[in-house]
């Protein structure tokens, strides 16, 4: 986490997923997450914080896991190959400008890395949070958040915190700075 907190390049990265992120859902895009094991786990909690609420009742935000259908997962493991269960969720649901995010701790997930190159075919932008310098993902993403850390745990805890803060980054580009002074107007 120190090394974490000192690198301006992660923050960065951080920064320009998030701003991206927002203008890609204010013009009707949405954000599609994808990991394995742990990384599954980050997905799925990630995208709760989009579409229930981080810290501040807000609207719900455009968000969806492709790691929670045991249908589509086992099926397209089954008829096709494990390897391809994240890139026919893309297939199925990406449409240009939407933003993929893989999630990674070795960077090299086979099917994370057929679905990053799957989403750049389709004009989706792409993001990668890795570990172990970034592994073959780093090259097939817009925006790399890598941890500088071959340790899976280590990695892990640092992808939740930064996951959390390119929510908050998100919502700060998508609603404003200080949206959580403003009257919430929220689904009832």
């Amino acid at each position: 986490m120190s090394a974490v907190l000192a690198d301006e390049t992660i923050h960065d990265a951080v920064v320009e997923a998030g701003e991206l992120t927002a203008k890609a859902m204010k013009s009707g895009r949405k954000l599609l997450v994808c990991g394995n094991g742990g990384s599954a786990a980050d997905s799925q909690h990630l995208v709760a914080e989009f579409v229930s609420r981080l810290t501040v009742d807000r609207p719900a935000l455009r968000a969806i896991a492709l790691t929670t259908d045991s249908s589509i997962l086992t099926a397209v493991g089954n008829d096709y190959s494990y390897d391809n269960v994240f890139e026919r969720q893309v297939e199925a649901l990406g449409i240009e400008g939407d933003v993929l995010l893989a999630i990674s701790t070795s960077g090299n997930s086979k099917n994370c890395i057929k679905a990053l190159k799957l989403a750049k075919k389709m004009g989706l932008h792409t993001v990668a949070y890795t570990g172990n310098k970034g592994g073959a993902m780093a090259s097939l993403a817009d925006i790399n958040v890598i941890i500088p850390s071959d340790v899976t745990m280590n990695i892990q805890e640092s992808h939740l915190a930064l996951e959390h803060i390119f929510c908050m980054v998100v919502e700060r580009f998508y609603f404003g700075v200080d949206f959580d002074k403003k009257p919430q107007h929220l689904a009832e």
